[in-house]
């Protein structure tokens, strides 16, 4: 079995690099969190002229008929240049709207409307004519400029036209990267997407799309670690040759490798719609959100002074990691979840090896 990317995936993941170099470097980072943060619409429109935003969409819905290993390579790249868009938000949410509310894909894949998710439950009630929903979700990413949010009750999906007055307003956030608010909700109407078996995929898709993007934000931030190992000297000597820094150093390999390993395997679960999809994906995001929190703690110390300070990147990177890690549950929701499905597989006589 060959666990490696192929040609046209390797391709894609460089093409993904190279525009996110020219529209996401550091300086250009940094210009829109200068300018109040929320997103870049030059890196956006790129994004959108790229066909990205329609990557996991099948052709029969005007998207390139890709899989979700794709949507991790992207995603990976997003998360190691902390980009100031919301594709992640708009490729699930095109996932969940594509069978069962249509109407919103064609605005959402070139990119004129713009997609939220959210995990956290609220509550929904039938009406006479259709569904409303009351509650507050947790932060949403981009909900402030979003036209539409798909978010989940404790047993189903829904779909939330914001264009009526719904969108939030951005509230202060440690990520600057991005813009997040609180979608309240009181008597909302929504559109019902699916029941326990859609809920069950939102979270697979969520999970697995931020999984992909915590790789990013690691391997980047090791790189960064290894980079100032190399150069800042003390005594004389690169840190990086003293042994408490090439341990700490290692860790963080192991750490990003085995967030790879887990990152696509969901992936390519979630793309081939296998048996083991939920179990690889709340695998993953255990542990690349707890992986995570490790890397960029320990890019930060490598770094020393520096990397608290606003002219280094590395926080930049930990921050966004931080919220990474609690969106679609946190690495304690999704071990709770594992062990629900592993030991009904035992009780049932299952094998979970």
């Amino acid at each position: 079995m060959d666990f490696e990317l192929s040609a046209d995936q390797l391709a894609l993941r460089d093409a993904a690099r190279e525009l996110l170099a020219g529209y996401a470097s550091p300086t250009q980072v940094r210009a829109v969190v200068d300018a109040g943060g929320g997103f870049d619409p030059k890196l956006w429109a790129a994004m959108v002229e790229q066909g990205w935003t329609a990557i996991a969409l099948p052709e029969s819905c005007g998207g390139l008929g890709l899989g979700f290993v794709e949507v991790a390579v992207l995603l990976e790249q997003v998360g190691a240049h902390v980009a100031p868009a919301p594709v992640l938000q708009q490729i699930v949410a095109l996932t969940m709207l594509a069978d069962a509310a249509p109407e919103w894909v064609e605005p959402l894949v070139r990119g004129a409307s713009i997609a939220t998710i959210a995990w956290s439950p609220v509550r929904a009630e039938p009406t006479g004519e259709g569904w409303v929903l009351a509650g507050r979700t947790e932060p949403a990413v981009y909900a402030p400029s979003a036209d539409v949010a798909v978010v989940r009750s404790e047993d189903a999906v829904f779909a939330v036209d914001l264009r009526a007055g719904g969108r939030p307003a951005a509230e202060p956030a440690m990520d600057r990267t991005r813009e997040v608010g609180w979608l309240v909700f009181d008597g909302t109407p929504a559109v019902r997407l699916g029941g326990v078996d859609a809920l069950e995929r939102f979270c697979d898709l969520g999970a697995t799309a931020y999984s992909a993007e915590l790789l990013g934000l690691a391997s980047r931030s090791l790189e960064l670690a290894v980079a100032y190992a190399k150069d800042r000297e003390q005594f004389g000597r690169p840190i990086g040759s003293f042994q408490a820094v090439k341990h700490r150093c290692a860790d963080m390999l192991v750490d990003v490798e085995g967030m790879r390993s887990s990152a696509y395997w969901a992936a390519w679960c979630v793309a081939a719609d296998d048996p083991d999809r939920s179990i690889a994906a709340s695998t993953a995001k255990t542990w690349c959100s707890d992986a995570a929190r490790r890397v960029t703690a320990s890019a930060l110390q490598v770094h020393g002074g520096i990397g608290f300070t606003w002219e280094s990147d590395v926080h930049l990177f930990l921050k966004r990691s931080q919220l990474d890690e609690r969106a679609f549950g946190d690495a304690v929701f999704h071990r709770a979840r594992l062990a629900s499905m592993l030991r009904a597989r035992v009780e049932a006589g299952e094998s979970v090896i």
